[in-house]
């Protein structure tokens, strides 16, 4: 039986890219290569100059050092000086030689005082230059940093279209700014994926709940059901409520983690009164009474997404207060250049170490999931989020007596 001969194995894949030229490492033009020459031929130019300067300032000290004037006058050797008064008391040979020595010693100490003066002032002068130079030129290294942080900057704020692409010598500055235009370009994927997923999942998830809820609603509209169809039909309709709510929650809190590009000018104090407003009959029927000062503090941002911050959090104040005697206190302001909300209630006394747990999805103070009334457990994690996306925070602090001073501060 004969065997088929095995297939050609595939050249070997070549271990360089053919389509960049390939240079040897010591002849890359890196940064280090670059500071190297530039302050190296810096410190070379500076002594260069330092050199001949005190070469020039060296003569000029010799040149004034022989500028003495000497006189010989008569048959005999006298010698009279001008610069060198001395010399003219001098009667003898060994007064003479004394004399010029101490003038030629005088002279010569002149001279290097004259010449360390001179040179210091030069030294100050080229050390201006120098830091002047050095400042411009380490701005011209430094300036593609600039352009790589104002990038970022920009996509902090939510553009993740911004691109660096510098241009220039292939460093190390240029591969960093290459590196960080191809981790945009994932994180651009990335986030467009998600937000094709979340608007999939909010009508493939709403649309059969919806279809459940309608159904329910036909068979309990239908008078001749028995009592135990519509007990099971009512109980199955609350399930499905909350499981709407749960989706509506987690699709908010999936938008909310992003950041807002269109705002809008937004007051706090019309938003606090709306949540107010939706909450009245749910406080009324829990004996619990609103209270407070709501004063103006515009914000930017998006309405119905602050709407919902003060919306959980008055809930949570409401449903989350004491049987008698309840109260839930709602004030606006502006604070230090910051809008705040702040919502206080009575209520259970919460530890301080549950504060951090409350902020957590799907978690509630000694509470579970399941079996709850008061909500999803979504509610002050979409509320944080939110805040987070529009460039404020959100913080909780334990009441003195019980309940929870909750407070929200943004920028205007």
């Amino acid at each position: 039986m004969a065997t088929t001969p095995a297939p050609p194995k595939a050249p070997p894949k070549p271990t360089w890219d053919p389509r960049k030229p390939q240079q040897l490492p010591w002849l890359r033009p890196t940064i280090r290569i670059r500071l190297t020459l530039l302050y190296g031929g810096m410190f070379l130019i500076a002594g260069i100059l330092l050199l001949s300067i005190i070469y020039l300032l060296a003569a000029q000290a010799i040149r004034g050092g022989n500028n003495q004037s000497f006189q010989i006058s008569g048959s005999g050797v006298s010698i009279t000086s001008e610069t060198c008064p001395v010399l003219n008391a001098a009667t003898n040979d060994v007064q003479l030689n004394a004399a010029l020595k101490s003038c030629n010693d005088a002279l010569r100490q002149h001279a290097l005082d004259d010449l360390l003066s001179r040179s210091l002032l030069t030294l100050l002068g080229l050390a201006v230059i120098a830091f002047a130079f050095g400042y411009a030129m380490a701005g011209r290294v430094l300036t593609p940093l600039g352009r790589i942080t104002r990038t970022a900057r920009a996509v902090a704020g939510s553009d993740l279209s911004r691109r660096i692409e510098l241009d220039g010598p292939d460093d190390e500055l240029k591969e960093l700014a290459d590196t960080l235009d191809d981790m945009l370009e994932r994180l651009q994927r990335a986030f467009t994926a998600q937000q094709r997923f979340v608007g999939n999942a909010s009508h493939e998830l709403r649309t059969p709940l919806a279809i459940n809820r309608t159904l329910l609603e036909v068979h309990l509209s239908d008078p001749g059901a028995p009592p135990e169809l519509q007990q099971l039909g009512k109980t199955l309709l609350a399930t499905n409520e909350r499981s709407e709510q749960l989706v509506e929650g987690l699709l908010l809190l999936a938008r909310s983690d992003n950041q807002i590009v269109e705002r809008k000018p937004v007051d706090l104090a019309e938003v606090a009164s709306q949540a107010v407003d939706q909450t009245h009959a749910e406080a009324e029927a829990k004996g619990v009474v609103f209270r407070g000062k709501c004063d103006p503090a515009v914000v930017q941002g998006n309405g119905v997404l602050l709407e919902r911050i003060a919306l959980n959090l008055v809930q949570n104040a409401v449903r989350y207060n004491v049987p008698e005697d309840g109260w839930v206190e709602v004030t606006t302001a502006v604070q230090h250049g910051q809008a705040v909300l702040v919502v206080s209630n009575t209520g259970p006394v919460v530890p301080a170490y549950e504060i951090d747990n409350l902020f957590e999805p799907f978690r509630r103070l000694r509470t579970e999931r399941t079996g709850s009334d008061k909500g999803v457990g979504l509610g002050l994690s979409i509320a944080r989020s939110v805040a987070r996306a529009h460039g404020g925070h959100i913080s909780a602090q334990p009441r003195e007596g019980g309940g929870l001073v909750m407070r929200v501060a943004l920028s205007i």
